[in-house]
């Protein structure tokens, strides 16, 4: 498929979607994106018409079950991750799949089994986009020793936390039948971190839904089961320990984003606050303190999940941000998490294999 045209199909135009996927998809040169199929006809149209996609589909089983369609791009909600990525994979499409990669561990290695049976497939979830930028210096100053040995990572994200607010709506993303085990930006910043300094070995948390209850769009008082505050510790597979807090429910927080890596011979700190740009400092043993690191333009990451999912369709890439394997990782440490809540007790990763 190195010259043939790739036909798409999108099931799911959500704001990510929309934003990002669509436009992403049709600025690669040989894609057409020939259908999409939203949760109502009107929307599914409106979409179409604003996009100038051909078709709008019935449903997510017309889009998969469409021999003429190469590829597809899941955009729906988590809880139907797992359904729509295992049924395209065994039709033999390739799949882009909106994070989180699914409800719960078991599902994420639902997933990942159905593409090792379909090797032809390229099967990519999206990757967590926040540290792009940073992510390939951070990774070579490691590596070079600039932090020595890691002694712990210290993170508190509080991007776009505010104190409680018992009125607010209901989000899909603090329904648990929508979301799984996935705890707010919990997830994605895990997943940056991964890339950083390797996963966990275990996991102990503690966590609370501060507004303990919403109200709906049908008036009902419902009881929110999913974390709006939540303390992550334990040790790391590389040495050294985390300690990690994601909270939605803090005010005046001086900081939306405060990540240090601590080792024995350095220090780096990734930090934003207020409407500032992220920034990344570093320092080492007998400096004065930190100072802003100069982010070398060859190493700057950015945005290009469709190109890159159309790269490994033509075969000229692999899959890095994000393959199905790094994924499950961290839908296993969700899970974990989640388990570490609800018993009180520390949880030893990896939980299968």
């Amino acid at each position: 498929m190195s010259s043939e045209k790739i036909r798409v199909g999108v099931i799911g135009a959500g704001g990510n979607t929309t934003k990002l996927h669509i436009p992403g998809l049709q600025a690669q040169e040989g894609v057409e994106i020939v259908t999409v199929v939203n949760r109502t006809a009107a929307s599914s149209q409106r979409v179409a018409d604003e996009f100038g996609i051909p078709n709008i589909s019935p449903d997510w089983q017309a889009v998969i079950e469409d021999p003429d369609i190469d590829a597809v791009c899941i955009g729906t909600w988590p809880y139907m991750h797992a359904p729509m990525t295992i049924s395209a994979l065994v039709e033999e499409k390739h799949v882009l799949c909106e994070a989180r990669m699914a409800l719960n561990a078991d599902e994420g290695h639902a997933m990942l089994d159905a593409a090792r049976q379909s090797p032809r497939c390229v099967a990519q979830i999206v990757p967590a986009p926040h540290t792009l930028a940073f992510d390939q210096t951070i990774i070579d100053m490691i590596a070079d020793g600039y932090i020595g040995e890691l002694i712990t990572l210290d993170a508190r994200i509080a991007a776009g936390s505010n104190f409680p607010n018992p009125n607010s709506p209901t989000h899909w993303r603090q329904d648990r039948d929508l979301s799984g085990n996935n705890i707010m930006s919990m997830g994605i910043w895990y997943e940056a971190m991964m890339r950083w300094v390797g996963p966990m070995a275990n996991v102990f948390a503690s966590g609370q839904a501060v507004v303990n209850h919403r109200v709906n769009e049908a008036g009902h008082r419902v009881a929110m089961t999913i974390p709006d505050h939540v303390d992550i510790m334990g040790k790391m597979e590389q040495g050294g320990q985390i300690r990690f807090n994601v909270s939605t429910v803090i005010g005046h927080v001086p900081a939306t984003v405060d990540v240090c890596i601590f080792g024995t011979e350095g220090t780096l700190r990734l930090y934003m606050a207020g409407s500032d740009p992220m920034a990344l400092f570093a320092g080492k043993r007998g400096d004065a303190g930190l100072s802003e690191v100069a982010i070398d333009p060859a190493k700057k990451g950015g945005w290009r999940v469709e190109e890159e999912f159309i790269n490994a369709i033509r075969g000229v890439e692999d899959i890095t941000h994000t393959d199905l394997t790094t994924a499950v990782k961290y839908m296993e440490w969700t899970d974990a998490v989640t388990m570490s809540l609800r018993t009180g007790q520390s949880v030893t990763l990896p939980l299968m294999g």
